[in-house]
């Protein structure tokens, strides 16, 4: 109390009596004081990091059901050595899948009642444990209310105390027989669950490739304790959101590519019935074959339907070229005008001249591209544009979905000493930071990442000037492919040369300097320094670039400073990657890195017990146990403390008035 004085306290008088309202006298402030020097002797709270879902809605789901394998793994510690294997894996089960479990089980258990009260007792149990880090304020707001106080009672009182035991068995016949065991089995269930993350970092592309990008989008918004850190695949549809035709192109590309159309059409109402009639208008008689969908789709669809997907993959891909070549023209401070190539296109004798070197086209029946103007939109091509950009403006779900990332994301966050982004930091070949225009500015590292956020987050920004705005937009598209984004940082996209030239070495991309120098420490160091991360252990997690884990690349780079997490959730790279994804765990102990393989289906799960199979691997042992004093959120509840106790001391002195 000695550090006070009068005119300290004189100078925090504003802030001490907006404190005084919540905290009116001498007894509460000293009782939050004292919450609040528990609170940071708990354990740290497990937070869990996962890059580039794109659209496995599935294993994505699961995953955070079995909080990466943690459930399982305590339900294990609780009861291997009185229960059967298979029990387990049931019970595990039931805590995923509640609702689909029981109905199961209520048609072919014979004594169902036997089987609430044995179940019932058994959640209590690893309630009690998922919960043990937590205090009982978090606990009982994590708890729905309808079943708040019944849950509170139970995880705190002892089947096993004399005194008790009859009370703690009544709670549970009695909620047997009032109907409510089920409902009561959900819920439970539900919070196991949600206290087994408590927070959850995502770092970058939820979008493309897989069919359920929506259904994340949806899990996300109620998920509470969450941040995210924006992808290219993510900026494409903030993209087209607002407007951008070419990112509206890209979105439909890369749907049909894959062969999946659930995003766009169940998920945000797009109309691609005008895309379908201008493409078979268009392409009537033409294979497309170099257009046929990719990975999955190929066994999933008909001929019929793979026939109708590629001519509307080839009409949207010809005339995203199209509008590349003009927004590319409109931006010369980009430098991406080898991105415009249809004007070196010979459409007599079908082939493309690229650094000096002719390519036979694979595709060259082009009946839309004007040689004397090969990036003009026909007729047909601007009335459909006009038609798909308002489709896509006028979807509710959608721009609740893109409102996701403005309301709990960024390009970057520091957590818990922890630097998070998805992609890059642009580098020069030395492994300095590399100086990016925009708008006529250069800036690096932290700058250069807060100019572009809050450039693109202007072009949704009301208060904007049109001409302001119109300028945003189409820096989404360059935020998605440009040479010198964070978020892509490649030579180029090659997507021209990999539809339309066979030869593989047009294919390259090559990557920045960033991807080939984030190896080595110094380089990590002096990024961790430029964005103020301090912290005795101190890292870059970050995804994009998937690690062929199959070949025995190490995800874990720069002596434990870099951590790349990019597994390959989606199916189009397991086959790269060798497995089905990452998370990476940060408990109170470390680091863990969670190998995941494929997951086969949630019927399975509810039906046989099946669980995705996954890996623990220990990255960093902490020294001694973190505790929530050692965590940004620490921080900021000593920071708490220090006020309350600047309070107290106002009103021991009577320099503040307590309140009734």
């Amino acid at each position: 109390m000695s550090a006070f004085n009068p005119q300290k306290i004189e100078s925090d008088r504003r802030l001490l009596e907006l404190l005084s309202q919540n905290f009116g006298n001498i007894s509460a402030a000293a009782t939050e004081i004292i919450n609040l020097e528990a609170i940071l002797n708990l354990p740290k709270g497990t937070e869990h990091f996962i890059a580039d879902i794109h659209g496995e809605a599935d294993a994505f789901r699961h995953i955070l059901k079995n909080a990466s394998g943690n459930i399982k793994r305590k339900v294990n510690e609780l009861f291997s050595t009185s229960m059967r294997e298979e029990d387990i894996r049931q019970l595990c089960s039931l805590i995923y899948y509640p609702g689909r479990k029981l109905a199961l089980v209520r048609s072919t258990e014979h004594d169902i009642e036997n089987f609430y009260k044995i179940t019932l007792h058994l959640l209590v149990k690893v309630l009690q444990e998922v919960s043990s880090k937590y205090s009982r304020s978090k606990v009982r707001k994590s708890l729905p209310k309808e079943f708040a106080y019944i849950i509170e009672e139970l995880l705190h009182e002892s089947p096993f105390e004399e005194n008790k035991q009859l009370y703690y068995n009544r709670i549970i016949e009695t909620i047997i027989s009032t109907g409510q065991a089920e409902e009561c089995i959900r819920a439970i269930s539900y919070v196991i669950q949600r206290l087994s993350i408590d927070h959850l970092h995502l770092l970058g592309d939820i979008y493309d490739r897989g069919d359920g990008a929506h259904i994340v989008m949806d899990t996300l918004m109620r998920y509470k304790d969450l941040d995210i850190q924006w992808g290219n695949h993510d900026v494409l549809w903030m993209g087209a959101a607002c407007g951008n035709e070419c990112c509206i192109a890209n979105v439909l590309r890369i749907s049909l590519r894959y062969g999946n159309m659930a995003t766009l059409e169940d998920g945000y109402g797009i109309n691609l019935v005008p895309l379908a009639t201008f493409a078979m208008e268009t392409y009537g008689d033409d294979q497309c074959s170099v257009f046929m969908p990719k990975g999955d789709s190929d066994n999933a669809l008909s001929d019929k339907n793979k026939s109708l997907i590629a001519k509307m993959h080839k009409a949207i891909s010809i005339i995203q070229f199209k509008l590349e070549g003009q927004m590319i023209a409109r931006h010369p401070e980009w430098k991406m005008d080898n991105r415009r190539l249809l004007h070196l296109i010979n459409l007599e004798n079908g082939s493309v001249v690229i650094d000096g070197q002719t390519y036979p086209l694979t595709d060259t029946n082009l009946p839309t591209i004007n040689p004397d103007d090969p990036y003009m939109l026909t007729h047909e091509e601007s009335l459909l544009m006009e038609k798909l950009v308002h489709s896509f403006s006028v979807s509710d779900k959608l721009k609740q979905h893109i409102n996701v990332f403005f309301s709990h994301g960024s390009l970057y966050t520091v957590s818990n000493s922890n630097l998070l982004y998805h992609a890059s930091i642009p580098l020069n070949a030395d492994g300095s930071l590399k100086m990016v225009e925009v708008n006529g500015t250069a800036y690096s590292g932290p700058d250069l990442l807060m100019q572009i956020e809050m450039l693109l987050r202007s072009a949704y920004n009301s208060e904007t000037p049109e001409t302001e705005k119109a300028n945003a937009r189409d820096y989404y598209f360059y935020a998605w492919c440009g040479p010198d984004s964070p978020l892509f940082d490649k030579s180029k996209m090659a997507t021209f040369e990999r539809y339309l030239i066979a030869d593989k070495k047009t294919h390259h991309e090559e990557k920045g300097y960033y991807y080939h120098l984030r190896g080595q420490e110094e380089v990590c160091d002096r990024i961790l320094d430029a964005f103020n991360v301090t912290g005795e252990h101190r890292h870059i997690i970050n995804g994009h670039v998937p690690v062929k884990a199959g070949d025995g690349e190490n995800p874990v780079k720069a002596n434990g400073k870099l951590m790349v997490i990019d597994g390959g959730f989606s199916k189009a790279y397991h086959s790269t990657t060798g497995i089905a994804g990452y998370t990476l765990v940060y408990h109170s102990r470390g680091f863990e890195l969670v190998q995941h393989e494929p997951f086969t289906s949630a019927d399975e799960a509810v039906r046989n017990g099946t669980d995705i199979i996954s890996t623990n691997r220990l990255v960093e042992l902490s020294s001694h146990r973190v505790r929530v004093r050692d965590t940004d959120r620490g921080k900021e509840l000593m920071g708490q403390i220090q006020e309350l106790r600047e309070l107290l001391y106002a009103y021991r002195h009577g320099l503040i008035k307590e309140r009734k």
